[in-house]
């Protein structure tokens, strides 16, 4: 294994261990801290990988990102079956299958390469997205396993922290192994490094505790969802939620094509933007639960914004290797102050009985809309090109603006808040 890979494997470890010992959570948010990222690596590996390949591949470079597009989709599309699936089995026999899941679309993926077809790599994308739901509820897991509520954004930052590791292994397993085994384009070994990687998560999984929070018997529990999704505190929390994993996205899956086959920039300097990403999405979770006890909600909140007004001035300063890492630095920093700001507001919005139903209607939200993104993104990016795509996406980020000002000035959110 390359010399990175395994320190990066050592250093997780390493940073589980000592970390349990300084910040008093439950174990089961340890467990969930190590097996994420090894789940997360497959968006990752996705990301920087599925453009470049389906460049090669597909029928025509418009279709580039379709790929990347289906694995949101398949995210969307599984948030509720996922659901279903956690008020059945609960958390961690759901989680399981989840990964289950995963490992078939890598190892979909691997053959994908090995034979060139674009057909079997957007399947392979699809079932990949469809893991991706239920990691995403490991958050959620996580929040569960508190006794304290207090502690929630102490727990979620722990969580989104190991998303770091995230950075490094995907694309690192891409370049890696790109060669290990023959493929016309490549990257089939990668995939098969990841389906690997992924069983020892499924390993880890298998010593998850049940949460003190009781599993639900019906989704149909608690409030209306009309009622619910009236509160203002939801509407805001959906809203950060949505804008800050769609404008991620729509940038995100365009920079790695516009800096390589648009710009003519290097596999090693697109490598490391997207790695700069990824880590500037999870990093600032080192600090977070401290940000937020400091300065409050409203005030993450508006520091997301601001990154995202930045990511925009900085796309379009210019094509070279340091405008495009601005750009995506920020990008992830603000994606990271507006998702932990949307999961935080989230909870406040629902009682235990309603949770379920509460956390499927807004991921299906968010990745519903994040997969549009993705997709008009290769559309626009080969049609007219990064300046109208960049210049287009500036709606999105006054949505985002104006609801932060809304929020300010509403009196009846500010508890929410504190």
């Amino acid at each position: 294994m390359p010399t990175i890979l395994t320190f990066a494997f050592i250093l997780l470890g390493l940073s589980a261990f000592i970390a349990s010992k300084v910040i008093i959570v439950p174990r089961n948010v340890w467990l969930l801290f190590l097996v994420q990222p090894l789940a997360m690596s497959a968006t990752s590996l996705m990301v920087f990988v599925g453009g470049l390949l389906s460049n090669k591949i597909a029928p025509s470079q418009e279709l580039a990102t379709l790929p990347v597009t289906i694995l949101i989709l398949g995210v969307a599309l599984a948030v509720i079956p996922a659901a279903k699936l956690t008020l059945l089995f609960g958390r961690k026999k759901s989680l399981i299958i989840g990964t289950l899941v995963s490992i078939c679309g890598s190892t979909a993926a691997m053959i994908a390469a090995q034979k060139a077809s674009f057909e079997i790599f957007c399947i392979a994308s699809l079932l990949l997205g469809f893991s991706m739901a239920f990691v995403a509820q490991m958050r959620f897991a996580a929040l569960e396993s508190l006794t304290d509520q207090s502690q929630s954004a102490k727990a979620l930052s722990v969580l989104m922290f190991s998303g770091i590791f995230a950075a490094i292994l995907g694309p690192e397993l891409a370049t890696s192994f790109e060669n290990t085994l023959a493929s016309p384009h490549g990257f089939a070994g990668s995939f098969m490094a990841l389906s690997l990687m992924l069983f020892g998560g499924l390993c880890l999984l298998c010593f998850l505790e049940p949460n003190p929070v009781p599993d639900i018997t019906s989704d149909y529990s608690g409030r209306p969802l009309g009622t619910i999704t009236s509160q203002p505190v939801f509407i805001i929390a959906l809203t950060c939620g949505v804008i800050a994993y769609a404008f991620m996205s729509y940038i995100m899956t365009a920079t790695p094509l516009s800096m390589s086959v648009v710009s003519g920039h290097s596999l090693h300097d697109t490598k490391w933007v997207i790695q700069s990403h990824i880590l500037a999405m999870y990093l600032p979770s080192l600090f977070a639960s401290w940000l937020v006890a400091k300065v409050g909600l409203l005030n993450v909140m508006r520091l997301g914004c601001l990154c995202y007004i930045s990511v925009i001035i900085f796309a379009l300063s210019g094509h070279d290797v340091m405008h495009y890492w601005l750009t995506m630095v920020l990008l992830g920093l603000g994606w990271n102050f507006l998702f932990l700001t949307g999961t935080l507001m989230l909870q406040k919005s629902y009682q235990p009985e309603e949770r379920i139903k509460v956390q499927s209607l807004n991921d299906f939200s968010i990745f519903i809309v994040q997969g549009f993104a993705s997709l008009s993104a290769g559309v626009v990016l080969f049609s007219q090109g990064w300046l109208y795509l960049v210049l287009i996406s500036i709606p999105l980020v006054g949505v985002i603006c104006a609801v932060t000002l809304w929020s300010g000035k509403s009196q009846s959110n500010q508890r929410h808040f504190l």
